[in-house]
């Protein structure tokens, strides 16, 4: 019995070990620079990786991760037409009580980029302002 048992047991575990190969990872890569004048400059260095280039939520980096990006397109519409600017700057600047996602252990890297800016610096506003207002446009796309 144990001829035969031990066999498919092995098998069965070099299929499992390969597996666990397969499962993707996230290459920790700096962000570039960004143009603070430019939402999308910013959107494509700090966003994209996960949330994609389109904002659906299907950047390289989402098949690593533990929860699966938000689509950032569907913003007003599931927030009956009205883009939600205030909770998206919110959650941009690592809120904790806006979402679990950025600056936890999900979003390491950017989530403290993110809490650095300044609400009350005049580069940190324009930033946060213009990354917002790429977000709203990416709506309904």
């Amino acid at each position: 019995m144990l001829r035969r048992t031990l066999p498919i047991t092995l098998l069965f575990l070099a299929g499992s070990l390969g597996l666990a190969q397969n499962k993707p990872t996230i290459k920790s890569v700096p962000a570039g620079h960004s143009d603070p004048t430019s939402g999308m400059s910013m959107f494509v260095s700090y966003c994209a990786s996960c949330h994609g280039k389109d904002g659906k939520g299907a950047g390289p980096a989402a098949p690593a991760l533990r929860k699966v990006p938000t689509d950032l397109t569907v913003l007003a519409r599931k927030n009956s037409g009205k883009f939600p600017a205030v909770a998206v700057k919110n959650i941009i600047m690592g809120d904790p009580l806006a979402t679990a996602a950025h600056g936890s252990k999900d979003m390491p890297v950017w989530g403290d980029i993110f809490r650095s800016l300044s609400s009350n610096d005049a580069i940190g506003k324009m930033r946060i302002h213009n990354l917002v207002s790429y977000i709203e446009s990416l709506q309904g796309k």
